[in-house]
């Protein structure tokens, strides 16, 4: 079954205004919906990031797939590193750390990669989860994703969200997230006020979720010193924290004395920050993510090295659409030692879909497994179509929150560490 052709459309929906430690989301984020069709007449769907530099790799390689053996994986990846010719991605945002030349192969081998899955999955007639050995669970729990965020878009009405620039507002906002999809655990994304105030927020949501798993994810935005400080006002409070303080030596000297576990999705990235990592002890979770670790077949060896060396495992997010909420669910399904609940921003995303809806639904916190051939999900063309004209009439090609924080706050700048 050989690759014919290859639909690329680059797509904008609505995001709030969500701050981090780069600064605040703009109102329209990006993503690239991949369309792989085969002489067969079947077709697989991959989604991937929509900025510029990004986009404009996976139009080059594109045209070097075709004709390809839809089970070729490995001569599929060796085409896209020959097209990319060493070249390394970047982002202004920095949220999921350094591109090297390995990674941005993964990164833009990936969207191919999993709508090879949906092609092969449809026509055997199973879901993509048998085709990776097979779910070991039926359905897939996920978190409450906090954000410190504006009660809107400056200029706009506020959004349904509200605002949440204080304890209160991040525990009605936890309120309101499980309330409608019934969460079992809670992240909470920091790095955006003074660790005293995230400290707070925190212990907030503690009191009023006693018997849920917390994370804090500050991306980097601490020094070691204040990453110690911080892990010892939360001690026996979080279940991990995320990405503290920057580069594999801090999160070393952090682990040292933390007493919970150190994750990251910033530092290892790419199976060559593997082996350092280990080396220094600098985390004990990796959160994956197959949209930068090449796919679902790269992602299970990802999983089989973490098992390897007793590293837990969980699933990191970015905005995205239900094309990669579906491959996570699958991809999480079988993946045995995937032992933490997974990061998604769907709920903040979900009105602005490019999939049919009534396939991906939130029971008690978790999407069941999509038990029809491939990935489950077929595509909504009139929302493809309303989404592809947002992406060429909302003026954004390039995610920038930092430079959309300087908007209103001309002085704001990255810091990493900022306290």
């Amino acid at each position: 079954m050989r690759i014919t052709d290859i639909t690329i459309t680059p797509v904008a929906f609505r995001d709030p205004p969500l701050l981090n430690s780069a600064g605040v989301h703009e109102p329209w984020a990006l993503r690239t919906i991949v369309e792989v069709h085969t002489d067969e007449g079947i077709s697989g769907l991959g989604e991937s990031y929509g900025d510029l530099g990004h986009l404009t790799k996976l139009t080059r390689v594109a045209p070097a797939l075709i004709g390809l053996d839809v089970h070729q994986l490995n001569v599929m990846h060796a085409k896209v590193a020959q097209v990319l010719g060493g070249e390394s991605g970047d982002d202004r945002h920095g949220l999921t750390g350094t591109l090297t030349a390995e990674g941005t192969v993964d990164r833009v081998y990936s969207p191919f990669e999993v709508a090879t899955w949906d092609i092969r999955g449809k026509a055997l007639g199973r879901p993509v989860s048998d085709l990776l050995g097979g779910a070991v669970r039926d359905s897939v729990p996920y978190s409450a994703y906090l954000f410190y965020k504006w009660a809107g878009h400056p200029g706009a009405e506020p959004d349904q969200w509200g605002e949440a620039l204080d304890p209160a507002g991040v525990v009605a906002q936890a309120r309101k997230l499980i309330d409608e999809y019934g969460f079992g655990s809670i992240k909470l994304k920091g790095g955006v006020f003074p660790p005293d105030e995230e400290i707070a927020a925190i212990l907030a949501l503690r009191e009023a979720f006693p018997d849920l798993p917390l994370r804090l994810d500050p991306n980097a935005a601490w020094s070691v010193e204040t990453s110690i400080r911080v892990a010892e006002a939360l001690d026996g409070v979080v279940e991990y924290l995320e990405d503290p303080t920057p580069g594999l030596e801090g999160l070393s000297e952090v682990a040292a004395k933390a007493s919970m576990p150190l994750a990251t999705n910033m530092y290892v990235v790419a199976f060559e920050h593997i082996a350092p990592s280990v080396k220094i002890d600098a985390l004990q979770v990796v959160l994956s993510d197959h949209h930068y670790w090449g796919g679902l077949s790269r992602s299970r060896n990802l999983a089989a090295i973490c098992e390897t060396f007793g590293i837990g495992l969980s699933m990191h997010s970015n905005s995205h659409l239900g094309i990669s909420l579906a491959a996570m669910t699958h991809l999480a399904a079988a993946t045995p030692n995937l032992k933490y609940a997974c990061d998604t921003h769907y709920p903040w995303n979900k009105d602005d879909d490019v999939v049919v809806p009534g396939v991906l639904t939130f029971v008690d916190g978790a999407v069941p497994v999509p038990t029809t051939p491939g990935l489950g999900v077929e595509l909504d063309r009139d929302a493809l179509a309303r989404l592809a004209e947002n992406y060429r009439t909302c003026g954004i090609v390039q995610r920038d929150d930092t430079g959309y924080m300087q908007k209103f706050e001309p002085t704001y700048e990255k810091r990493r560490p900022r306290w």
